[in-house]
C-alpha cells in the first residue's frame, strides 16, 4: 500500500499509470466497435460450431473479445507478432540483418523495427482476407463487392496497425512491453465472461473437479513465479589496479543469468505461430474445390486433435526460449565487456574461453527454464481433458501471461521508485 501511495505522490509515475490506464481503455472501446454488415445471429452460430470454437475462441482471447464481436480490431496485434517473428528468424538467414540488430545500436533496432512494422501491413491483408472470406462463406458477413472488400480490408489492417501503435506508446513510458500489455488487458477482459460460463455450466456433481482445477492453477501461479525469479548467479572478480596513491577493482560481483530470460514472448510467439495453420485449414475447408477443403477439414482436425495440439504447443515454447534467449543475452559481447572492464569468472580464463563457458551455461540453464515453461504451457491443457471443464478455452497460457506481465510490471514500477528515491 505504501508503494501505491508512493506511485501517485510522484507526478510523472502518475502521469504515466493515468497515461497507459487511458490507453488500456482506448483499446477496450475500440475492441468493441464493430465492422459494418455484421449478422448478430449468424456470428453467434458461427461461434457455436465446434469446428471453429477453440481456433476462433483461442484467437479472440488475444483480442480482447474483438473476433467474436468482428470489431474494428479483429486481427488485434496477430499480424505484428508475426511480423516480428519473421524478422527474427531471418536474422539467422541474413547476417546484415543480424549486425544491425545487435551491434549498429539503437539506431539499427529502430531500424529493425521499422521493418517488422512494414511487414505487418501485408500480413494484417492475408489475415484478414481469409477471416472475411470464412465469414462469408459461413453467412457472417453479406458477399461483398470489389469496393466493400478494399474497405474491409483497410478497416482490418489499420486496426492491427492501430494496436502496434498503441503497443509502442506504452513500451516507450518502461513500465512493461506493450505488446505483452494489451495482450494481458485482452485476457483479463475475458476472465469475467469465462467465469460467468462456468457457473452457468455448474453442478454439485462437478464440485471435485472444480476445486482440482483451481487448485491446478495456484500450483501454475506458484510456478510462474518461481521460474520468473529464479536465476544462476555467475561470480565475477575484478582485479586490483593501483593508480598513484589510490587502489581500483579488487572486488567480486555475479553476472545474474535468469533461467527464464525471454520472459513471456515464447508464449506469446508460440501461440500465433500455432494458430496460422488452424487459420489456414478454416480458410481452406469452405472452398468449393473439393480437394483444398478435404485439405482444409484434414488440417482443421489436426490442430484441434489435443495430442498433436499439445506437443506442437510444447515444442514450440521450448524453440522459441532458445531462440529469444540467443537474440537477447550474447555471453560473446557480455565476455568482452567483463574483459575491458578488468573482470574475471574464478577458474575461466577472460576472452574467448569465458564466452564459451557463458554459452554453455545459458544452454544448460535455459533447458530446465524451456521445458518449465513448455509443461506449464500444457498442463492445463490435460486438466481440461481429465476435468471436462472446457469454459476456460486458453486455460494456464492465460494464468502464465498475466502472472509474467504483473511480474514485469511491478519490477519496472520498482525500478522507476527505486530511481526517484535514489
Amino acid at each position: 500500500m505504501e508503494r501505491i501511495l508512493k506511485l501517485i505522490k510522484i507526478p510523472d509515475l502518475r502521469n504515466k499509470l493515468l497515461f497507459v490506464i487511458g490507453l488500456l481503455i482506448v483499446f477496450r472501446v475500440v475492441s468493441a466497435i464493430p465492422i459494418p454488415g455484421v449478422d448478430a445471429a449468424a456470428l453467434v452460430r458461427f461461434f457455436s460450431q465446434n469446428q471453429f470454437g477453440q481456433l476462433f475462441g483461442t484467437i479472440s482471447a488475444f483480442t480482447g473479445g474483438g473476433l467474436t464481436t468482428l470489431s474494428i480490431v479483429m486481427l488485434g496485434l496477430g499480424p505484428y507478432i508475426t511480423g516480428s517473428i519473421i524478422m527474427q528468424l531471418l536474422t539467422m538467414i541474413f547476417p546484415s540483418l543480424e549486425q544491425m540488430y545487435k551491434y549498429e545500436g539503437e539506431m539499427g533496432r529502430q531500424k529493425f523495427n521499422q521493418y517488422s512494422r512494414i511487414l505487418t501491413v501485408p500480413l494484417a491483408m492475408v489475415q484478414g482476407f481469409a477471416f472475411i472470406t470464412i465469414l462469408i462463406q459461413k453467412e457472417v458477413i453479406p458477399h461483398l463487392s470489389m469496393f466493400g472488400w478494399i474497405n474491409a480490408l483497410v478497416v482490418v489492417a489499420a486496426g492491427s496497425l492501430f494496436l502496434m501503435w498503441l503497443g509502442e506508446l506504452i513500451s516507450e513510458k518502461n513500465i512493461g512491453n506493450g505488446v505483452s500489455f494489451l495482450i494481458f488487458a485482452g485476457i483479463v477482459a475475458n476472465f469475467p465472461t469465462t467465469i460467468q460460463q462456468s457457473l452457468v455450466d455448474y453442478s454439485p456433481s462437478k464440485i471435485f473437479t472444480y476445486v482440482a482445477f483451481i487448485v491446478i492453477g495456484l500450483i501454475v501461479i506458484a510456478g510462474v513465479v518461481y521460474l520468473t525469479e529464479a536465476q544462476r548467479n555467475v561470480p565475477i572478480n575484478y582485479a586490483r589496479r593501483v593508480r598513484g596513491n589510490k587502489v581500483y577493482g579488487g572486488v567480486s560481483t555475479y553476472l545474474p543469468m535468469r533461467v527464464n530470460n525471454a520472459g513471456v514472448m515464447p508464449i506469446i510467439f508460440a501461440l500465433s505461430l500455432l494458430l496460422f495453420p488452424g487459420m489456414i485449414g478454416s480458410f481452406l475447408a469452405v472452398s468449393h474445390t473439393a480437394a483444398l477443403a478435404t485439405i482444409g477439414r484434414f488440417i482443421t482436425g489436426l490442430v484441434q486433435n489435443q495430442w498433436f495440439y499439445g506437443g506442437m504447443y510444447f515444442l514450440l515454447v521450448v524453440l522459441f526460449t532458445y531462440f529469444y534467449t540467443a537474440v537477447t543475452f550474447d555471453p560473446k559481447s557480455i565476455s568482452e565487456n567483463i574483459q575491458k572492464q578488468g573482470g574475471y569468472i574464478p577458474g575461466i580464463r577472460p576472452g574467448q574461453p569465458t564466452a564459451q563457458f557463458l554459452t554453455h551455461l545459458l544452454n544448460r540453464v535455459t533447458l530446465v527454464g524451456a521445458f518449465f515453461l513448455g509443461l506449464i504451457a500444457i498442463l492445463p491443457q490435460i486438466v481440461q481433458g481429465a476435468t471436462g471443464i472446457t469454459t476456460i478455452t486458453i486455460g494456464g497460457t492465460s494464468i502464465l501471461i498475466v502472472v509474467s506481465v504483473a511480474l514485469e510490471v511491478m519490477k519496472a514500477l520498482d525500478g522507476q521508485l527505486s530511481m526517484y528515491e535514489y
